[in-house]
This record gives structure tokens, sequence and C-alpha cells, in this order.
């Protein structure tokens, strides 16, 4: 499932496994995947479970079976640290990769790539600094505000609290759109996050039960 949205001028869907798909373009916008998050943690002696890499690259395969993407941009943070390039996780991707050998991939170097390195060279991802100019959107990591163009971007990993009656309450993944920056939810399942609010500038999307939905401002 997912939510249509017009920004600049341009209709992108919020996308309820957490990523933006731009129709006019074809292409899937990801971030933050963190791929081989767990494996890093593991090499630290950190008991997490396994198997989060591979739900991960599931997850894409599904994106991409469901919509005609001809490129896939990542926007930062693409492999979590040094010890993600751990052979189980690299086995993954290069199996991901050879079932899709002629789709163009792009990552914007993210804070989390600066310290793992580039993903391997036979992985043929195209690396690039922030911020990537396409249409009326600079592409970014980075949630800073460009002066021409209307940000897309992750590293924050939003999340949005929903709140009942009581004490109740629940974190779910958002979409934060609008002003001058626009913020993806965190692709990888294997990742915190940090709660945001919703103003007048922007709107929150937030994802739950395999859909998006709006969430509305009360009125008192």
């Amino acid at each position: 499932m997912h939510c249509s949205v017009t920004l600049e001028g341009e209709e992108l869907w919020l996308l309820a496994d957490k990523a933006v798909y731009w129709p006019a373009r074809r292409c899937l916008l990801i971030a933050d995947a963190h791929f081989g998050k767990a494996a890093a943690y593991r090499s630290l002696g950190q008991p997490v479970p396994q198997g989060t890499t591979t739900e991960n690259v599931k997850r894409l395969d599904r994106l991409l079976a469901a919509y005609r993407c001809e490129r896939v941009i990542f926007l930062g943070d693409f492999l979590h640290g040094p010890g993600s390039h751990a052979s189980g996780t690299l086995a993954v991707l290069r199996a991901w990769r050879e079932r899709n050998p002629e789709l163009p991939m792009t990552l914007i170097r993210g804070n989390h790539d600066k310290r793992a390195g580039d993903p391997p060279a036979d992985l043929r991802i195209e690396v690039v600094q922030e911020p990537l100019l396409m249409g009326p959107f600079a592409l970014q990591h980075e949630p800073d505000a460009h002066a021409s163009h209307h940000v897309l971007a992750g590293h924050v990993h939003p999340v949005y609290r929903l709140r009942g009656k009581g004490r109740q309450s629940l974190r779910l993944p958002c979409f934060q759109v609008g002003g001058r920056v626009s913020l993806l939810p965190a692709y990888g399942a294997f990742t915190g996050g940090f709660t945001v609010t919703q103003d007048n500038d922007r709107q929150i999307y937030v994802i739950g039960d395999h859909q998006v939905w709006p969430v509305h401002l009360s009125a008192d």
C-alpha cells in the first residue's frame, strides 16, 4: 500500500515498506538501510538476532516486483559500520545484485558510509557526495536545507508517537513531508528512531499494518 503526495509539483508515493517511489523518474528512494547492522553488533559480542539483512533484501525484492524501477537511490547509510563487511552480509547483498544485474544503483554517502567504507566494487553501486540534484529535489543524507531545491533526506530515522487513552501510546515509523526538508523513515529493520512532531508546515504520514496514512492535527 502507498499514499500519494504532491511535492514541488511532483507526485511521490510513500510506501508502507518505508521507501519512496517517484513515478515520473521510475526511481526508488531508500534512506538508512543499515545493511549488516546486526552483524556489526555481533562482531562486538552483542547477542542480537540474525537474518536482518536477508529480510531487508526480501522487502527490496518485493518493491522491485511491485513498482517499475529504472534506478534505486540510497540516501545514505547503506552499510552500518566496518563490521557490516561480514562475509554473510556481503553474500546476501551479492546474491541480490546478481538477481538485478542491470539495475542502476546510486549511494549518496552518509555518516555511517564514511565509517563503514564504500560498498564492495562488485556490487556496482555508484557512490556520490550529497546533494544529488534531481528535478526540484536535492537528495541528501543529512536533513540540511538547500538554497534552491527541496530536500529529501534520511539520517534522523523519524518516528511519530500516536497517543491513546491514559498512558497508551505507540511509536511508528513515519514520513515528515513539507517545509524545505522532507524526511524518509529508516528502511532498515534493525534501527532505532527519533520522535518528530507535526506542525503547520510539515505533514506526518505514519506507517503501520502495511499501510501509510496522514496524521491529522487536533482542533483543540
